[in-house]
């Protein structure tokens, strides 16, 4: 391993982990053959801001800066959409990558090497390479922010502080929560106002955002408000009172299913200390082998260093810690997406670890790099059966269906496949096929069985037919069904 890491040595692990991502993210993509749901609404935007106009894109989705930058791609670069898509979230995982290596490698030079393993191999974030994601112009756009706040905190200048602004709006543009990166900022810098010198540098770090806030106020007073179902829908989120409510409710429900009457006095610590932990499990998982570091107490000292070098960071997660867990309380869900964010922060954090890590084992460390290669692989090659079914159907669509028929889908992406865009529907399939709007569609596309007992008898009864069946190599099926 010692041979190894010598020859990588010579090359700098940021560029060595901007191009290392670049190349996954290229193995990733080829093995694509079905896009996302969201990709695919994402895709249907762009497309239709480029034939109507970019006025669509809002009355589509309240936050579509993303399909916006698409949209614009597509037209100024004759770039197929997929590929422009694709094209900017490897580009700006590439970037993440070279950006938290050298927040890394600047603050303490050995861990270098060890944060590009670590960016390139935790699967939180890697795993979604295949994807088309705003969370990808997120990271980032934080990343560079959290960057250039160290950066300033070495130099200072009120330019420098200024970009760090810049890029959390551009963090904003793809996802509302950068804006805990502003707090986070707010209390690293808090202990500095015991000095002149700490005061003005707070006054350089605040100026905009205060002035920024200022103009805010008056362009609203002068259109007389302004209202955003996104931020509405944040603000809904993170209001104390509805957080309140939410956990009562999810206390006395689960107070009711408990036989022991001290059990139902302890409610309320059972289910914050129950959603704290399955968050936090949640977030160890996806650290991948990585977490096998923190198993040694000679690796712990890592918990001082993030705190003293990386500050900005460490305020950022704890912070968002706490956003996940409005949320959770709230949404009562929680998957890997959301918390992918939290482990990028911890990134100099693990690299740390790591290295201290080699340093007091290093036969386990040489075990411990092969797991995460082999991590960073499964992270981008998949085995597993291909969703061809959607394609194949949305083909047959475009050929027998008429375009103005009424067409149920299970999945908005046999319609995307159809070439009839992405319709984005919160009508489940029950609804659809119930007595009450059954008669509303000329056709389903669903995705069953045609030997389901209830597919059988809801044939009979609306005298239906199964048209086509189009099934992947796993044997999942979508079922055309009509008259």
């Amino acid at each position: 391993m010692q041979g190894i890491l010598t020859r990588l040595g010579r090359v700098s692990p940021v560029w060595l982990a901007f191009f290392g991502s670049l190349l996954l993210s290229l193995v990733a993509v080829s093995g694509v053959v079905t896009i996302a749901r969201d990709a695919a609404f994402y895709i249907d935007i762009a497309q239709q801001v480029n034939g109507q106009g970019p006025q669509v894109a809002m009355k589509l989705f309240d936050w579509p800066w993303f399909p916006l930058l698409l949209a614009y791609t597509h037209s100024l670069l004759g770039l197929p959409y997929e590929a422009a898509a694709y094209l900017w979230c490897a580009l700006f995982m590439a970037g993440t990558c070279a950006l938290l290596v050298d927040c890394t490698r600047q603050r303490v030079p050995d861990a270098g090497h060890w944060a590009c393993l670590v960016v390139l191999a935790m699967p939180a974030f890697n795993q979604f390479r295949y994807d088309i994601l705003r969370e990808f112009g997120f990271w980032f756009f934080c990343s560079l922010a959290l960057w250039l706040a160290l950066r300033w905190q070495a130099r200072g200048g009120w330019w420098r502080a200024t970009s760090i602004h810049l890029a959390l709006l551009a963090a904003v543009l793809f996802r509302l929560e950068a804006l805990v990166l502003l707090a986070a900022l707010a209390l690293w810098q808090l202990p500095e106002l015991r000095s002149r010198e700490g005061r003005l540098r707070i006054l350089q770090l605040a100026a905009l955002p205060l002035l920024a806030v200022a103009v805010g106020v008056l362009a609203l007073l002068a259109m007389g408000g302004l209202s955003s179902a996104r931020v509405d829908y944040y603000l809904s989120l993170l209001d104390p009172r509805q957080v309140l409510v939410s956990f009562d409710a999810l206390s006395r429900q689960f107070s009711a299913s408990l036989i022991t009457k001290y059990s139902k006095d302890e409610t309320d610590q059972i289910i914050f200390f129950g959603l704290l932990a399955a968050l936090l499990i949640k977030f160890v998982k996806v650290l991948g082998p990585f977490a096998a570091t923190f198993l040694s107490r000679r690796t712990w000292s890592a918990g001082r260093c993030y705190w003293q070098e990386f500050r900005p960071f460490a305020w950022a997660a704890l912070l968002y810690l706490g956003v996940l867990m409005l949320f959770f309380v709230r949404l009562q869900f929680m998957n890997a997406r959301y918390t992918s964010f939290l482990n990028l922060l911890v990134v100099p954090l693990v690299a740390v670890s790591l290295m201290l890590f080699a340093r007091n084992f290093p036969r386990l460390a040489k075990g411990l790099v092969v797991l995460a290669l082999l991590a960073m692989l499964d992270n981008v090659v998949s085995l597993s059966a291909k969703k061809t079914h959607y394609i194949e159907a949305g083909h047959w669509v475009a050929q027998h269906i008429e375009p103005a028929a009424p067409v149920y889908y299970d999945d908005g992406r046999i319609a995307y496949y159809a070439g009839r865009g992405y319709p984005k529907s919160d009508l489940t399939r029950e609804a659809a096929m119930g007595p009450e709007r059954a008669g509303q569609y000329r056709y389903f596309l669903i995705e069953a069985d045609a030997d389901e007992p209830w597919l059988k008898d809801w044939l009979a009864q609306r005298n239906a037919q199964v048209l086509a069946r189009f099934a992947n190599r796993k044997g999942d099926a979508v079922l055309v069904i009509g008259n």
